[in-house]
């Protein structure tokens, strides 16, 4: 396992949080229920990107960039923190996102404008589709352009998310922990393949099991296919001797209602009962719909009260104030 020739650079404040919800537990009867506080990275008020941004902005530094790009929905965490990150670096950031320009700005939206980046509306491209021709024009410009894929999910994204393994598995030998299940919002597919190379790697017995948040496909091929390629060149990438299969994903897209960024009852219920028994703060769009994911798998059965599941909060709070008119506490 080879990648500390690999550039890296400091964004975030690590290792996050490792903590038991031992209300919520009790709330639903069982099982025991840990999160791993990745809403508290730091960057921009956190989220699991700025993990992918340390490998994804140090390969853009070490290639000379001056300029980054990426894309992602108006209210998109990843864009939040990349524009963070590049102002923190004296980066020109662009980003590309879907919709139109609102009357007013909040959430992600208003701390994107409050770091100083350049904002492009894309209409119904959020995945960054429009991305080519802006890097022919800035190039043309002069600049030395950087893209940051969709969501961070390329190769050093992922392999952020092996890191991240690395990490919780020092955390859970300190208090003696197994997880049977490991429980996230999955979207771009990154942080999927790099906790199943990770679960891998450090041979972990845990179920890494992915919350579909959008019906959406990435690259024109079905969302699972995408994440196992990705899981399989992460692995070349780091000479890891492992080949994942369909076998080797487990996606559960149970839960994507209405769609991407559509927030229902499930939503609304996972955001108010972990806030009101725990105190904290979960997103409409991802980890609200993720630990609605979860705290119905309890309820049918699929995750048993006799279980040890870690929740891994990727972030996203900001999201809340945009979506204040869907939210029904």
């Amino acid at each position: 396992m080879e990648y500390h020739h690999i550039p890296r650079e400091p964004l975030g404040f690590f290792p996050t949080p490792l903590i038991e919800l031992t209300r919520l537990s009790h709330a639903l009867g069982g099982p025991t229920i840990f999160m791993k506080r990745d809403d508290q990275t730091g960057l921009a008020l956190g989220g699991n990107k700025t993990r992918k941004l340390e490998f994804i902005i140090g390969d853009a530094l070490a290639k000379g960039a001056d300029t980054i790009i990426t894309a992602g929905a108006a209210q998109s965490n990843h864009c939040r923190q990349t524009a963070a990150a590049a102002a923190s670096l004296g980066l020109e950031c662009h980003l590309v996102l879907g919709g139109q320009a609102p009357a007013a700005a909040n959430g992600n939206l208003l701390l994107d404008q409050i770091f100083g980046c350049h904002i492009h509306w894309a209409g119904a491209h959020r995945k960054g589709e429009d991305i080519p021709q802006l890097v022919e024009q800035l190039t043309n410009a002069g600049k030395n352009v950087h893209v940051v894929p969709y969501g961070g999910s390329s190769e050093l994204g992922a392999l952020a998310f092996v890191e991240a393994f690395k990490e919780l598995e020092a955390q859970r030998s300190e208090i003696h922990e197994t997880f049977t299940h490991i429980v996230f919002a999955s979207s771009s597919g990154g942080t999927q393949a790099g906790l199943m190379l990770g679960n891998r790697l450090f041979g972990s017995p845990s179920q890494i099991m992915g919350i579909n948040i959008d019906k959406g496909e990435t690259d024109q091929i079905p969302f699972d296919e995408y994440t196992l390629a990705l899981a399989n060149r992460t692995a070349k990438l780091i000479g890891a001797d492992h080949q994942f299969t369909a076998a080797d994903l487990c996606l559960n897209a149970d839960y994507v209602g209405d769609g991407y960024g559509v927030v229902g009852a499930l939503e609304n219920e996972a955001i108010a009962l972990t806030a009101q028994t725990e105190g904290i703060l979960l997103d409409p769009v991802y980890t609200g719909r993720a630990m609605g994911g979860l705290i119905d798998m309890i309820r049918i059965g699929k995750i048993k009260h006799t279980d040890r599941v870690l929740f891994w909060h990727t972030g996203g709070a900001p999201a809340l104030f945009a979506y204040a008119s869907d939210l029904r506490i």
